[in-house]
């Protein structure tokens, strides 16, 4: 008895090329609302658990998404894009939770280390994931 593999129909590359955007979009414009909800609700201010964790592990995915593009940018490697383009979005989110969360001090430091190291290397990123797609 021969094992033949089920047909499955593929989905129609147009149709799914049409779904995916509207879905996207349709996902973006239904967070505004979203925003607006939370900009009512949420304290100014709180107590978390798990702070250092987090930002730990932040800065851990940061310091491999930048040694991995790196590495890869000097192989040529074309799965650089990706990885460049989400090292980017990291940092920009980095350095907007640093400035947004911090005060004081504190905050002088997060708006320096923002402007003079991770909104740089933010660019940097994007320049590369935007040259080598």
């Amino acid at each position: 008895m021969a094992l033949v593999a089920p047909q499955f129909r593929p989905r129609s590359a147009a149709r799914t090329a049409t779904r995916l955007p509207t879905v996207l979009t349709g996902a973006g414009l239904a967070l505004v609302p979203w925003v607006l909800v939370l900009a009512r609700t949420l304290p100014q201010s709180t107590e978390v658990s798990n702070w250092a964790t987090a930002w730990i592990g932040l800065d851990l995915i940061l310091a491999a998404g930048l040694t991995g593009t790196g590495l890869m940018l000097r192989r040529q490697d074309p799965r650089v894009v990706p990885l460049a383009a989400a090292t980017a979005a990291l940092l920009v989110m980095d350095a907007w939770f640093d400035v947004t969360t911090s005060a004081g001090s504190e905050q002088a430091l997060a708006l320096l280390l923002a402007a003079g190291a991770e909104l740089p290397l933010a660019v940097a990123c994007a320049a590369v994931a935007v040259r080598h797609a």
